[in-house]
């Protein structure tokens, strides 16, 4: 400043006019009163610095910074708000009421939030009407789940005013793919919303419900290139704990022009292999006979955590499949992972969704073939049978391709049980596309099919660059046709089961008739059987009841499109069913197993 004081000024007054007067220094505390001693100032500043660090620092209020996660020696997450107080974070027994909506990964992010919240001190309830909390876990897929989602804060809000005044205020909350997409609309829409708290910020739970029961809204929508909630143990609530979900990555990088995936869940990566076995493990302690390895695009899992897994290898994708993206190199791939967590429990089946054709070069094929534990079902979502609709859609192949990928699936893995999505009316699709699609339904002959008329999202490529032209009406004929198909198609795959034996992992009592029971078989096809005692193993007259939980040999007697119907044999499991008809002559083995199905098969 020295350099502008010696500068002249523009205007001056002649010094007569000039008041004089006594300029007292300002200050913005007690420092400066006369009477301190220089080291009561010195007490005093160090408390003022220390009060000014526990407030909120730059960090909390800028856009995309996280909160700061510490680690405590025991593994555990810490997430430090030094602005809150733990005791206000705190659930003080709240109790909090879960909704899911959606796929898989949502009954995951469900597990995932219920765990941090417990760490906190809330107790879950399955009573709404005890709820302090209730927690919607959303889908925005399509619109019609969107829709669905809206009626319910409809109710709930009518719910939340009628409670008495004397009850703790119920506050309600949006987590998931929803909150992200309509984060706006959703705070501002009849304030029909608390709490939004998006795929990535599960994490920030009890601070969003602590701001919110001071009366404001609090929202935490922001994507992460890296959260995979690897230190969080998601606690499992299966049907009978017998079954379970694993997730492995989360985020999609193809961008296919229909999707809002990678809109609402971020990019692709990959949870660290070490978490995902001591998961495994730790559901195989607890008696769990069925894992699903879940992500977005569960096959192009690539773990980089540690530097021994980064190599310069590329990426191998199916033949004839190609992506948006440069091919990435290096890291622990899918087919490392599946071998992996196959070995921890020969007697837990592993399946695994939702992947994506392109990521199914031959190493895994071969794994799924050789590992008995390993389901012999693969999904392979194809969208549409046109090659000009799979070209809108930004799907990375063709009609042709596709095919190929189908013939050397069922060439390593001849038993093979597949599955596939369609959509029905994409932008631009004509009857003739339409007709290409039923014909490679016929062709392919899948056991089970997602089928859905095209919803248009807002942020995808479609909406943006595409016209969504065709009529609400034709696209549901079209879903129809593509249903009635599909329904012909999967009966005549199912009847060649007829008089074969499978394996099926009991779920419980058929939702039909308690007289009956529910499994699935490795081919993830429901079996429906009637309750009775069964021998105790093959070639045993001990009998025992059959629980939810159980392995159980059953033999088909009929079958329709959609389920498989029999009668309980034996009791049996896993390795004892391998190392039973791996002894068998090959004329008897032929008698208890279809030729285009496997001993194993099981559920979704």
């Amino acid at each position: 400043m020295d350099h502008l004081r010696s500068l002249k000024p523009l205007f001056s007054a002649p010094q007569h006019l000039i008041p004089v007067r006594c300029l007292q220094p300002r200050y913005c505390c007690n420092l400066a009163k006369t009477g301190v001693t220089s080291g009561e100032k010195r007490a005093t500043l160090d408390k003022f610095k220390t009060q000014i660090s526990s407030g909120p620092s730059f960090q909390d209020f800028v856009k995309g910074i996280s909160v700061k996660q510490t680690y405590v020696a025991d593994g555990e997450y810490s997430d430090k708000h030094s602005y809150l107080s733990e005791d206000l974070e705190m659930g003080n027994s709240r109790k909090v009421y879960f909704e899911t909506y959606g796929c898989q990964m949502n009954v995951n992010d469900t597990e995932i939030a219920w765990s941090i919240l417990q760490r906190k001190g809330y107790h879950r309830t399955v009573h709404l009407n005890e709820a302090d909390v209730v927690l919607l876990v959303t889908c925005s897929i399509r619109e019609k789940a969107e829709q669905t989602i809206w009626n319910r804060l409809q109710q709930l809000t009518a719910m939340k005013k009628k409670r008495l005044k004397t009850h703790t205020p119920m506050k309600i909350g949006i987590l998931g793919c929803m909150a992200e997409r309509l984060k706006t609309e959703l705070l501002e829409r009849e304030k029909l919303v608390d709490v939004l708290a998006g795929p990535d910020a599960y994490r920030d739970l009890p601070r969003l419900l602590t701001v919110a029961d001071g009366g404001q809204q609090a929202s935490n929508v922001l994507l992460s290139l890296e959260e995979t909630y690897a230190d969080i143990m998601p606690v499992h609530h299966a049907p009978q704990g017998h079954s379970a979900f694993v997730s492995i990555m989360r985020g999609c990088d193809n961008m296919c022009s229909y999707c809002i995936v990678p809109f609402t869940r971020g990019r692709e990566r990959s949870r660290p292999v070490s978490s995902i076995l001591e998961e495994v493990r730790m559901l195989s302690d607890q008696g769990v006979k069925e894992v699903t390895l879940l992500g977005q695009n569960v096959n192009s899992y690539r773990d980089t955590s540690e530097e021994q897994f980064c190599s310069a290898d590329l990426t191998k994708l199916s033949r004839g499949f190609k992506t948006v993206y440069r091919t990435k190199r290096g890291g622990l791939r899918f087919s490392d992972l599946l071998d992996r967590v196959s070995q921890i429990d020969p007697d837990m089946r592993i399946r695994f969704t939702s992947p994506h054709p392109k990521d199914f070069p031959d190493e895994v094929l071969h794994l799924i073939a050789e590992r008995g534990n390993i389901c012999k079902q693969v999904h392979l979502p194809a969208q549409s049978g046109s090659s000009q609709v799979l070209e809108a859609m930004r799907r990375g192949y063709t009609r042709e391709a596709y095919l190929d990928l189908v013939q050397n699936v069922k060439r390593i893995i001849p038993e093979v049980s597949l599955s596939s999505d369609f959509i029905s009316g994409f932008c631009g699709e004509t009857d003739e596309d339409h007709q290409q699609t039923l014909s490679l339904i016929r062709e392919v002959g899948y056991n089970v099919g997602f089928l859905f008329a095209y919803s248009m999202r807002k942020k995808t490529q479609a909406f943006h660059r595409l016209q969504d032209d065709v009529p609400a009406e034709v696209k549901q004929r079209r879903l129809q046709e593509c249903i009635s198909v599909f329904r012909e198609e999967a009966a005549r795959v199912n009847a060649a089961l007829i008089g074969s034996t499978q394996l099926v992992l009991v779920e419980g009592e058929s939702k039909r008739s308690a007289k009956d029971l529910c499994g699935r078989t490795d081919g993830n096809m429901k079996v429906i059987f009637p309750k009775q005692d069964v021998a105790v193993q093959p070639a045993e007259s001990n009998t025992a009841p059959i629980s939810a939980g159980d392995y159980v040999l059953v033999k088909i007697l009929s079958a329709n499109s959609q389920s498989l119907r029999g009668e309980a044999l034996s009791h049996s499991s896993l390795r004892g069913t391998m190392m039973h008809y791996e002894t068998l002559p090959s004329h008897q083995l032929d008698e208890h197993v279809a030729s285009d199905t496997t001993m194993m098969k099981t559920c979704p």
